[in-house]
């Protein structure tokens, strides 16, 4: 029956996906951009005196995004292209309305809304799914990233993604230049291809303008690969030849835990191990990984977390990043197969910072097989973990996926977490987990319709009901409106070790929809009312007697009325409630006694009124603060919450991250101040040499954790650092005491063959 109904539904979207519901987009021309081979050599130097650029094709005339999509943009910008034998290049002229460009650092991954930039989207396999994007603002400072899922939200932007290019910038009177040179060995295409699609967008802060190439309604994302050109090539690519990096990495580090009392002094550890990056072709690539190191990763930021069920945090780790929407991007982010913070990370309970498990090695096969067929393999073998009882694992995916008409996909996959030798270890283990699944996507070709079908089964040794994930979502999105169905089950069987599962043993069904307004004023850009209503009901299936055959488990409602101004700033209202019952004991303080909480099968009324506001970004100094006022377990629950920021352009900017929140809750319980506060420094002394603090002081852990990294890009790809964290222990009458410190140099090194 729950393949009948899958098989259905996917037979409905193909319907949608195949039907030409607004006939105006098929005699829409598409742009050409005629590429040519260079005639001279290109000096990255911000002026476009070579006779390449001079005899290049110009494509401007960039249409206005915000503050409105209807008219051409005030600054207009000019695109130029050429090529050699191993680099693609590519160069802009961005003019504006004077000379005050904004330029928030020097650092490397700049923020959109505060600089003046522009960026580059190249779909090199034509999909309408995945690209690259590349980006350089005023002063040359590079950014990339990699886009997924048709670059429908800006969720589909990783710019996690670290690769090797080049290029500058140089400011003149009233424009800005930049040039860029990619090397084919970055990117992954087809041989033989003789285009791409491509797309470019522009935020010129002075002028409070985002522009785009290609016009794009204000209802989709900039990003959204739907509205792209065609670059032509004036002949079909070759394969770029042999292309392996080594990229090896040392670290030397000394370290203390001081509440360990078995340990007398500080630790000293010298580590070596390193990555590989191996072309098998054009389109498809090799990772290999030994003795892999993720100290690089950034410390994640803490949050208070007043819900009953984990949060997931986003990967930031390289070996991960490359095709990553193929292995993560199944499911929904309730209830995931797979999630690659599974590997190699655990997390310190007690002050909620990632700890790192050994990993031996592993392996990545990913890309594509040809225009229409993806596919990815990953493998990693980790090592035993004995202070906790926990044998050594070996976590496998193998995905793959097909495209089916315009845009749409089926996409199979099957994750394996194999045990070894768990019998010597007293820990409770399963000798595997295992899930396959199955997921039609749909993007129709106007871009109004979208969906998710997906059905996932686990396979585990216990006996448990319903190991099965079913999730369908369509949603239909217009100029003024949005509407959107989810349904989501998951079965109490599904055992997903290597996913993301807060729940299980649920149905929830989820109607939502938006209705946007454009008011004719030169004050307000957009204004948006939102509501989302999620409707919880238990299966009944696991050894829970609270609620049982389908009862009602947990509705919320979430209404939000939002206004965009004109001059960048921002208010939100929003209204949240949310009616459940507890099928367990539950503090949420999580700070009281062992004995007080509330009693499993207790029915609850939460919620919650917040108003926020954010002030425009491009200032020197911005803030944004969020007050909330409501009921909290039958009592009081209020709070603040926000950011200050203050830039010093170009040189770095200083921060404060702020929340507090007071709960009230009465009977037998404290009153609960709950206080996270992180302060945080970033200076540039120059475009290779970054410094940055970060302070997280967190009251309901009684830690204050410290990371301070200074980072020197001495070439590309390659950096050295010098890392000093530490976490001391702020309990009253605790005298401030260290709990544990850590200084590390480490090494990486970019060596292409």
């Amino acid at each position: 029956m729950r393949f009948l109904i899958l098989t259905i539904f996917i037979l409905v979207f193909s319907k949608v996906s195949a039907q030409k519901i607004n006939s105006i987009f098929e005699n829409i021309n598409t742009p050409q951009i005629y590429i040519q081979k260079k005639t001279d050599k290109i000096i990255l130097d911000g002026v476009l005196n070579e006779r390449t650029w001079l005899q290049a094709q110009k494509n401007s005339q960039f249409s206005q995004y915000f503050p409105t999509d209807s008219i051409p943009a005030i600054g207009d910008t000019e695109i130029y292209m050429s090529y050699d034998e191993s680099h693609f290049y590519i160069a802009a002229k961005c003019y504006s309305t004077g000379n005050n460009f904004k330029v928030e650092s020097l650092k490397r991954d700049f923020s959109f809304a505060r600089n003046d930039n522009i960026n580059f989207i190249f779909d090199t396999y034509n999909d309408n799914t995945n690209a690259y994007q590349f980006s350089m603002n005023a002063i040359g400072v590079q950014k990339e990233g990699l886009i997924s899922g048709g670059g429908k939200t800006g969720s589909n932007l990783d710019t996690s993604w670290d690769n090797k290019w080049a290029g500058n910038s140089k400011m003149y009177n009233g424009y800005w230049i930049c040039e860029l040179a990619i090397p084919f060995s970055t990117i992954r295409y087809k041989e033989g291809t003789s285009t791409w699609r491509f797309n470019s967008y522009r935020s010129d802060a002075q002028a409070n303008e985002i522009s785009c190439f290609i016009n794009i309604p204000r209802e989709n994302n900039l990003m959204n690969l739907n509205y792209m050109a065609d670059i032509v090539w004036d002949k079909p690519l070759s394969d770029p030849g042999q292309n392996i990096s080594l990229i090896p990495y040392m670290i030397a580090a000394t370290t203390r835990d001081f509440e360990n009392l078995e340990e007398n002094g500080y630790q000293s550890k010298l580590n070596i191990g390193g990555d590989a990056k191996i072309a098998v072709s054009s389109s498809l690539n090799l990772d290999l990984t030994v003795n892999p190191d993720f100290s690089q990763v950034e410390v994640d930021q803490q949050v208070n977390n007043l819900d009953r069920f984990e949060i997931s945090l986003p990967e930031k780790r390289q070996f991960f990043l490359e095709n990553a929407d193929l292995f993560s991007g199944f499911g929904t982010g309730s209830a995931r197969p797979f999630f690659s913070r599974r590997i190699g990370i655990s997390i310190d309970t007690l002050t909620e910072n990632n700890i790192q498990n050994t990993i031996y090695g592993g392996a990545r096969l990913s890309g594509k097989l040809n225009e229409n067929v993806r596919i990815g393999m990953l493998t990693m073998q980790a090592a035993a973990q004995k202070p906790n009882d926990l044998p050594s694992f070996n976590y496998t995916v193998l995905a793959a996926e097909h495209k089916v008409f315009d845009r749409s996909n089926i996409g199979v996959i099957f994750i394996n977490k194999q045990a070894f030798n768990s019998q010597k270890f007293s820990g409770s283990v399963d000798n595997y987990d295992r899930v396959a699944g199955l997921e039609y996507r749909l993007h129709s070709k106007d871009n109004f319709w979208t969906g998710k079908a997906s059905y996932m089964k686990a396979f585990t040794p216990n006996n448990k009901e319903m190991k099965y994930n079913l999730f369908t979502q369509l949603e239909y999105n217009k100029r003024r409106f949005r509407l959107e169905w989810v349904t989501l089950v998951v079965g109490d069987g599904f055992d997903a070790e290597m996913g993301f599962i807060p729940r299980r043993d649920f149905v929830m069904m989820s109607p939502e929809f938006d209705i946007r307004f454009f008011p004719k004023t030169d004050k307000i850009a957009q204004m948006t009312f939102s509501a989302d209503a999620r409707i919880f009901y238990k299966l009944g299936k696991d050894d829970n007697l609270i609620i049982q055959n389908f009862g009602h488990e947990e509705t919320r409602l979430a209404l939000n009325w939002e206004i965009s101004f004109q001059n960048n700033h921002k208010i939100n209202l929003s209204y949240d409630i949310e009616d459940f019952t507890l099928l367990k004991d539950f503090d949420p303080t999580r700070i009281q006694e062992n004995n007080i909480f509330f009693a499993a099968g207790t029915q609850h009324n939460n919620s919650l009124l917040s108003l926020s506001y954010e002030s425009d970004v491009r200032k020197a100094f911005s803030y944004s603060l969020e007050p909330s006022i409501g009921k909290y377990y039958g009592g009081d629950r209020n709070g603040l919450n926000g950011q200050l920021t203050y830039r010093y352009q170009p040189y770095g900017s200083l921060s404060l991250d702020f929340n507090y929140t007071h709960l009230d809750i009465g009977n037998n319980f404290k009153k609960a101040n709950l206080w996270l506060v992180g302060p945080r420094i970033d200076f540039t002394f120059s475009k290779k040499l970054f410094w940055t603090t970060y302070v997280q002081y967190n009251n309901r852990l009684n830690n204050l954790n410290i990371n301070s990294r200074l980072q020197w890009r001495f070439a590309p790809v390659s950096d050295f650092f010098i890392v000093y964290t530490d976490n001391y222990n702020t309990e009253p009458y605790s005298n401030f005491n260290s709990r544990n410190r850590a200084l590390i140099a480490k090494v990486t090194f970019w060596l292409n063959k």
